[in-house]
């Protein structure tokens, strides 16, 4: 017989049996008077595994699966039992709140495994690790580059390596590679990790054991406070890291894939939130639309773009930027990534009710001057962002589109009022990140005349507002890689950006009914540089390459 075929006859018979057990637990659970609980289904929290020894609960044949101050709820194959008697007793004693459930064997078995975390190393997790500063360090002067990190991992034989290791390892080296993020996949035989750096994912291991990777995966779970037993949900967690006086935030992403569990950390690094204006990589001409627009009492500031394309950034460096004493600033956002000093700061909440919608009615009440708002993405979210922009507050608020035009047809599918658009809007802003060419191996090319061409006509052809000087002579840089930017060429991201500011013309054109050839038209007449356009001129500054701007943006038309 076919391997494959085998495998899932086993799967399936391995099923019938363990629904032929639950349907067996929920008979008894119905003759002795209480309830049932599928184990497999609901979570198990370690902290109430440790209210009873693991050979106890065994040969109890219970586990208590919950613990809230002195509530516990407990599973048992039969509460009836003596051992389980004497269990349920003891912990009565004890003041215990107890409430008794029936469970199957299989169930009692799955969460027995949870023991194993029940050690030294697991006492310490409290929701928040702490890293010595010692160690990072260690980290960040030896793992500079992918293959420093690979080579940590292939030199380690896995039966000496632990899961906490592999952590530590990850995090040191995607701090020292300025990581946005890092990913662990599951597939069939073995799994991988890859690293996002600059925008771009990158291989770094992909031989981990299915075995020591789901033991990974259970480590990354219990720092991030996520129920370790439930494979088959998505859950979402964070956990702290204290790097001498900073603290940088991991938030956790766990989805159940076809071999297993996928998990991706996020790396929120609070110095990120530190940059200005300057440091954007705002154009003069384009810094001087942006100082003017958020000096404006009121008014509503949309910031466009796919997620990663750096919009929070933007929107907490204009914060920082009008930030004083004598304003007050509330921001609704879901979920808060970085904090702001001086700003009130609240947090969507779903399951109470606190919305978009709900949140931004709730702020507005509480008088502030300028408000952020994390994202508009529903009816009532973009007509409460509109009207209090009219009423004498300066909002800010991201919006997913391809570019800053598209924005306006945007809010009118999502049921905005055409009379309040127009009136509302001080500016849109799209923006990408681009990857800077790497100052360490950069070297001069040779500039063919047919782009030369180009390159001229373009400058010829930007608005008044652009200083053309500065880009007149221009130098085109390539780069191959060195050990700075670990072979890639690139070394950081800087933003490239376009701006469509809200004039009486764009007002009219909304009224009369929008589209977008129209607003094309407008963004023309009033001098509008595309984002394409703005990422060829930081060529032209040799910041970037225009591989790395046709990557972000498309081909360009020339």
């Amino acid at each position: 017989m076919d391997p494959k075929t085998t495998s899932d006859l086993k799967s399936q018979l391995d099923l019938m049996r363990r629904e032929a057990e639950e349907r067996q637990a929920q008979r008894l659970a119905r003759d002795l008077g209480y309830e049932y609980v599928d184990l497999s289904k609901t979570p198990a929290s370690v902290d109430a595994l440790r209210l009873v020894p693991e050979a106890e609960a065994k040969n109890a044949k219970i586990a208590t699966i919950e613990l809230k101050g002195r509530k516990t709820a407990l599973a048992a194959l039969s509460p009836k039992l003596p051992a389980s008697q004497k269990v349920i007793k003891d912990l009565v004693d004890k003041k215990y709140e107890l409430k008794v459930f029936v469970a199957s064997a299989s169930g009692l078995e799955g969460v027995w495994k949870l023991y194993r975390f029940i050690h030294p190393e697991a006492e310490e997790i409290t929701g928040r690790v702490t890293i010595e500063e010692k160690k990072v360090e260690e980290f960040m002067a030896r793992l500079k580059s992918f293959d420093a990190i690979r080579k940590e991992f292939s030199e380690e034989d896995f039966s000496k390596l632990t899961p906490t290791k592999l952590i530590e390892v990850l995090l040191g080296g995607a701090l020292s590679l300025r990581a946005s993020d890092i990913h662990t996949e599951a597939e069939e035989n073995a799994s991988k990790l890859r690293l996002r750096v600059d925008g771009v994912l990158h291989d770094i291991f992909d031989k981990f054991p299915k075995d020591f990777y789901e033991r990974t995966i259970s480590r990354i779970k219990l720092l991030a406070g996520l129920k370790i037993n439930i494979r088959d949900q998505a859950q979402d967690g964070r956990f702290t890291i204290k790097l001498g006086k900073k603290e940088v935030e991991i938030r956790v992403s766990v989805i159940p894939a076809e071999y297993g569990e996928n998990v991706v950390m996020r790396i929120l690094d609070p110095e990120v939130t530190s940059i200005g204006l300057s440091r954007l990589g705002l154009r003069d001409d384009d810094l001087v639309i942006v100082e003017r627009q958020i000096a404006k009492p009121n008014g509503l500031i949309l910031n466009t773009g796919p997620t990663g394309s750096g919009k929070t950034t933007t929107l907490y460096a204009f914060l920082r930027h009008i930030n004083n004493p004598e304003i007050k600033i509330i921001t609704l956002e879901d979920p808060i990534e970085y904090r702001l000093e001086g700003v009130e700061q609240t947090q969507v909440d779903e399951e109470s009710g606190y919305t978009f919608a709900s949140g931004l009615r709730a702020i507005v009440r509480q008088d502030p001057d300028v408000v952020l708002v994390g994202e508009i993405r529903d009816e009532d979210t973009s007509d409460i962002a509109l009207q209090a922009s009219l009423t004498g507050h300066l909002v800010l608020s991201t919006l997913h589109t391809n570019d800053a035009i598209g924005a306006i047809p945007r809010l009118i599918n999502l049921g905005a009022k055409v009379e309040t658009i127009g009136p509302a809007l001080n500016v849109i802003i799209a923006q990408r990140l681009v990857r800077e060419i790497c100052p360490y191996c950069k070297k001069e090319i040779k500039i063919q005349a047919d782009l030369k061409g180009k390159l001229e006509k373009l400058l010829k052809n930007l608005p008044a507002r652009v200083n053309r000087a500065k880009y007149e002579k221009y130098t085109l840089y390539e780069s191959a890689g060195c050990e700075k930017c670990s072979g890639l060429g690139y070394k950081g991201r800087i933003g490239i950006f376009e701006f469509f500011e809200g004039t009486p013309e764009m007002e009219e054109s909304i009224l009369k009914g929008v589209s977008e050839l129209s607003l094309k038209k407008l963004s023309e007449i009033q001098g509008m540089v595309s984002m394409q356009e703005d990422g060829i001129l930081k060529v032209m500054a040799g910041e970037t390459d225009l591989k790395e701007v046709e990557r972000i943006t498309g081909k360009i038309e020339w």
